[in-house]
């Protein structure tokens, strides 16, 4: 049988929407609405009566205005300034499985629509952290904030601020895409008052994962919780870190091929059941009834799961596999794509915003494309193309995405999908089931699973220790992802196309792209955004110094981990040549044992008295050079008392174009030393302020002998220091210096290089839509 299309539906008018969504979400701002709207409208008629490229230039701007509208409905659901850092007392019930962290617990949080809630949170959502101050006791908490319970509180909020680094992740984007009103947290001084108990789906997904760890006597119990219901929340960044080496983050939680298992499995059961009871089809046919249980299981599991997008893709494309089978059509796969994709784009365009949808869609196409004959190869032949196809086709929108691609991804991917999938989920499946009719009637399976998922894992443990893991990629030109899709295109396509070794010269701009080094004698000095701490790369021709590495705090956030470690791999440094810990202040040092752990720099410096693991004392007139560049040290000098913030190294970076000068913590008095020791020392073209521009910092006579063209404050948005003081602003300014915080706009690059001083912010380089601040403030 033939297969039969749906008028006005396909693949073309797909790409169109997709590549419509895309394109407004490039945009810098949106036109106003009523222009979205009514251009929304013209282009849906014009979709539905017009005929080849008109339809898919309709599907275009279709995806383009729907975007825009969704985005200016998501931006106009931010908190507005005038309420930023406001206490609220808000009902509501908690969204999804709250994470639950040593000394804190994280949740979302939906807000009751009622008339007594006030007017900007209505119905709106929130996500919150409720920090264990002893006083309820962590019993509370942890253990009563479950999934889908009711509670009462005061908040504290203010709209969503992420930060802006060289590198894939923007916590703004993310709160755009779900929608997310505020953050904050919760005021425990104040009353809170649990209404209800837990209930719901998510409420029986935390039930089952709370039983997988009571029964599961393996430290692999969090991965049969992330195989079984999609909760990763006990997977720590080590763990992150080993399945991204080892390419199987797409397996770990639960994907569209598990949902299509279930879907398949319940299949197979009607399908009996139909055989066994024949008068059943006098009231439906078995091939309908097969196809609608199908559904009806992936749709519940989905639901089990989370609503992940890789599993709402699947669904839907069982979904539209269903209506054709009741209407008796025939349909090929790819269209069942085609039409999954419209789906999800005309719910919900903002989804191409998630790395989600790349992979799940794209993946599936390059499958279908390049295999439409999958059924007549060999189940060995059949396994290697697949995982060919799979690995060369995503490898662009990895890089992009994430900037890294996994060398042993390929070798583990041919050991996990095949035991992971038919094996270990399996039984965590069961186990899920039979819970669901009895409790505790699934332990068996569990801990069958855990045992199964360990017999495999020290392969994958070692594989991601192996040097030929990880390969970090620094960020690309935009050029780089349609030549390297060219380039993957043209490697898949049969046998017998001539030149494909051509191929490879279309992979160079992503695989290695231009890092744009400094040349000898120049120096470029980057500030990265690390919230109300510091972080700061300084790179020459050849070498990269860090000079502090952001903070942390334990068992909560670490932004040497979170923050600093990925943005310098997407700068491209490929080692440390030294660390310097300006003191030892959780805000400056709270990073160091991650990016020491990821980089090991043979050299590290800090104050005497700090106790930084393998550092020496950096002492002042001691200095080191390196392609041209000078690094020294003005302070603290061998005889300079523990203070602890006035100890701070004080290192100034000399270029043949101009110096830079970072102080540290230090405080007024210190800054008075140092001109008296030698207040030429201090000229400088970017002096980043002491203490975040705190007021007992920058001393006006300090600030004149810097002579600075810039001076920048790493802080962090809001905070609660009121950093950087105003009177400290002031003093800058009245020396005709610039001021520039990492707050307003985002990682800053100071570029000492002979045409001048060069400074680019993060926010202004790249302006999203989404961007709370994208000017130097």
């Amino acid at each position: 049988m033939n297969a039969q299309r749906v008028p006005g539906l396909g693949l073309g008018v797909a790409a169109g929407l997709v590549l419509g969504a895309i394109a407004c979400l490039q945009l810098p701002g949106l036109p106003p609405w009523w222009v979205m709207a009514f251009a929304l409208a013209a282009a849906f008629a014009a979709w539905a009566v017009g005929s080849g490229r008109g339809r898919l230039v309709a599907a275009f701007v279709v995806g383009a205005m729907l975007c825009g509208l969704h985005a200016a409905h998501a931006l106009s659901l931010r908190l507005p300034a005038t309420m930023e850092r406001g206490d609220f007392a808000v009902r509501g019930q908690i969204i999804g499985l709250p994470v639950h962290e040593p000394q804190r617990t994280a949740f979302l949080f939906r807000v009751a629509s009622d008339a007594s809630m006030p007017a900007p949170l209505r119905g709106r959502l929130l996500r919150l952290s409720w920090y264990d101050d002893r006083r309820e006791g962590p019993d509370l908490r942890r253990y009563g904030l479950q999934a889908g319970s009711d509670w009462t509180f005061t908040a504290r909020l203010r709209a969503p601020r992420g930060l802006r680094n060289p590198g894939w992740f923007d916590g703004e984007k993310r709160a755009m895409a779900q929608r997310v009103t505020a953050v904050g947290y919760v005021r425990s001084a104040e009353p809170v008052t649990r209404l209800e108990a837990g209930g719901g789906v998510d409420h029986w997904r935390e039930r089952v994962a709370t039983r997988i760890d009571a029964v599961v006597d393996r430290d692999s119990a969090r991965y049969v919780r992330a195989l079984a219901i999609g909760d990763t929340r006990g997977l720590g960044d080590l763990d992150w870190e080993a399945l991204r080496a080892t390419g199987l983050t797409h397996l770990i939680a639960i994907s569209g091929f598990h949902v299509g298992m279930v879907g398949g499995f319940f299949a197979l059961v009607a399908t009996g059941a139909w055989w066994c009871l024949p008068w059943l089809g006098r009231w439906l046919p078995r091939p309908q009834a097969a196809a609608i249980v199908a559904l009806l299981a992936s749709t519940v599991y989905a639901a089990v799961a989370g609503w992940e997008l890789p599993t709402v893709r699947t669904v839907l494309m069982i979904g539209v596999v269903v209506i054709a089978r009741l209407a008796r059509r025939h349909l090929r796969i790819a269209d069942a794509l085609a039409y999954a994709a419209i789906a999800v784009v005309l719910v919900d365009p903002m989804s191409v915003l998630s790395a989600g949808f790349w992979l799940s869609f794209a993946g599936v196409a390059w499958l279908v494309w390049c295999l439409p004959d999958a059924r007549e190869l060999s189940k060995l032949r059949g396994v290697l193309a697949s995982q060919w196809v799979a690995t060369i086709g995503l490898l662009p929108l990895t890089v992009i995405l994430f900037g890294q691609a996994s060398l042993a991804g390929p070798i583990a991917n041919l050991v996990a999908i095949p035991w992971w999938s038919l094996v270990v989920v399996p039984l965590a499946l069961v186990g899920m089931g039979l819970e669901a009719i009895h409790s505790g009637a699934g332990d068996w399976a569990w801990r069958s699973a855990a045992w199964a998922f360990d017999l495999s894992w020290p392969l994958f443990d070692w594989l991601a220790a192996s040097p030929i893991s990880l390969w970090w990629l620094p960020e690309p030109h935009w050029l780089a992802l349609p030549l390297a899709l060219m380039a993957a295109f043209w490697m898949l396509l049969p046998r017998g196309v001539p030149g494909k070794w051509l191929a490879a010269l279309l992979w160079l701009p992503l695989l290695w792209p231009d890092r744009q080094l400094p040349r000898e004698g120049e120096a470029e000095v980057v500030v990265l955004d690390v919230g109300q701490g510091l972080s700061v790369l300084i790179r020459t021709a050849h070498h990269a110094v860090i000079y502090d590495t952001g903070p942390a705090v334990p068992e909560a956030y670490d932004a040497g981990e979170r923050v600093v470690v990925p943005a310098l791999q997407a700068l491209g440094v490929r080692r440390l040549d030294a660390i310097v810990v300006s003191h030892g202040d959780a805000d400056h040092a709270g990073g160091f044992g991650a990016v020491q752990r990821r980089f090991a720099a043979p050299v590290i410096f800090a104050p005497q008295w700090d106790r930084v693991p393998g550092a020496s004392p950096c002492l002042m007139g001691s200095a080191w050079r390196m392609d041209g560049v000078t690094f020294r040290f003005l302070h603290p000098d061998l005889y300079f008392p523990a203070f602890r913030n006035p100890s701070s190294c004080v290192l100034r970076v000399e270029t043949a174009h101009g110096a830079a000068l970072l102080p540290g913590d230090i405080d007024d008095l210190v800054e008075r030393l140092l001109i008296r020791r030698n207040g030429a020392s201090l000229e400088a073209d970017v002096v980043i302020a002491a203490h975040h521009g705190s007021r007992s910092s920058s001393d006006r006579a300090f600030v004149r002998a810097t002579g600075a063209a810039v001076a920048m404050m790493s802080t962090g948005h809001g905070n609660r220091f009121g950093h950087p003081h105003d009177e400290v602003v002031e003093r800058w300014a009245q020396a005709a210096t610039a001021v520039g915080s990492t707050a307003g706009g985002g990682a800053t690059r100071f570029r000492l290089q002979a045409g001048g001083l060069v400074v680019t912010q993060e926010r202004v380089r790249r302006p999203r839509l989404w961007d709370a601040a994208r000017q130097i403030d």
